[in-house]
């Protein structure tokens, strides 16, 4: 019996959280942004509905040019991230699909994995029911719509759930997969950013289907080993990483704006010890360890950069922690050029990781 995997993501699903919220806001561009604090519009958007980005709105986009794409919409709105309200809304929706799985793999706030394969016995018309009847339990628990994608493996169920957004159902059966995938842009490839998809494109090669075309080693000369590996069995629709049970956190982390924009060192060096004070108070209230730390750089034009590095030996230790995390501050300080905003300190590998939520702070 071949693996029957579907991968459910939620639709713009902090802004739909508010909207279930408010039903008054559903006609009108929606935005919802992390601020950064600092008054006006200092910050980014998280995400925004499908109205706001119809003007040109995204993930990510300041939130000063948010607005000026927005100014000649009276009626479009901007609200502050919610966390807690999207953590609760989020635990219902992935209780009612775990009830839907034989095996249930959380990855984020508004997506998850499920292996059907028992369930489905292996047949696909059983399949897209099970996928639809997610789709609808969904809706009528929670007002939300959701997106599907079913297919014999988690990659291919990951684009085709992005295939029909929003309130989407796509279903790739294992004999259609090179024909699903080939015109599909090499962008459409989960992991593929955009400077592999640039230098793809100065190859020549523009679509999955093209690098279907291409050799292991080829596509290895422009993306390297690893990338160039991954996108030859990608292309033919083959991933056989299983569908994994795992908790809805593996990781704390603190993030907060800095009182100015700075690329000195000491200044950025001395907000480290907050952060991981922080950090650490979360841990010790749920009586952890941790043994990787990682820091997070948010440039001024809301670029981002990440480092991180695994100890030894497990933790509880402050100063383990803010030792880390200043280290890889300074390594990362060396090639730095774009002045930082925003600085954050995370843990993960934790001592007893499973089951527990994320901590997201912002301050």
């Amino acid at each position: 019996m071949g693996r029957i995997v579907l991968h459910a993501d939620f639709d713009h699903f902090y802004a739909q959280c508010e909207e279930v919220r408010n039903p008054l806001l559903r006609a009108a561009p929606l935005v919802v942004c992390v601020f950064s604090g600092r008054g006006g519009d200092s910050g980014a958007v998280a995400t925004a509905n499908y109205a706001a980005r119809s003007h040109g709105v995204g993930s990510g986009m300041a939130i000063n040019l948010a607005r000026r794409r927005l100014k000649g919409v009276p009626e479009a709105r901007f609200l502050p991230v919610d966390f807690a309200f999207y953590e609760g809304v989020s635990a219902r929706a992935m209780g009612i699909l775990r009830g839907h799985a034989d095996t249930f793999e959380y990855v984020g706030r508004d997506e998850a994995y499920m292996d059907v394969t028992q369930r489905a016995s292996g047949d696909y018309g059983t399949a897209r029911h099970l996928a639809q009847q997610v789709k609808n339990d969904v809706r009528s628990a929670l007002s939300l719509t959701c997106s599907v994608g079913v297919s014999p493996n988690r990659l291919v169920s990951k684009i085709a759930s992005a295939h029909q957004k929003p309130d989407g159902l796509t279903v790739v059966e294992p004999g259609d997969l090179e024909g699903f995938l080939g015109p599909l842009g090499v962008r459409k490839v989960p992991g593929l950013g955009k400077r592999a998809e640039e230098a793809l494109v100065a190859a020549g090669i523009h679509t999955v289907a093209d690098a279907r075309a291409r050799s292991v080693f080829a596509l290895s000369e422009i993306l390297g080993r690893r990338m160039g590996t991954y996108l030859h069995n990608a292309s033919r629709g083959i991933d056989d990483e299983p569908v994994a049970e795992r908790g809805p956190n593996v990781q704390y982390s603190k993030i907060a704006t800095l009182e100015r924009d700075s690329t000195d060192a000491g200044f950025l060096a001395g907000a480290i010890p907050r952060l991981c004070a922080g950090v650490h108070e979360s841990l010790a209230a749920d009586s952890r360890t941790f043994r990787s730390v990682g820091v997070l750089i948010v440039q001024s034009d809301m670029a981002s950069r990440s480092r991180s590095v695994t100890l030894r030996n497990a933790t509880s230790s402050l100063g383990e922690m803010e030792r880390a995390a200043t280290s890889l501050l300074l390594e990362a300080l060396g090639s730095q050029e774009v002045p930082v905003r925003r600085l954050g300190v995370r843990v993960s590998d934790l001592g007893d990781a499973g089951g527990q939520s994320s901590m997201d702070d912002y301050a």
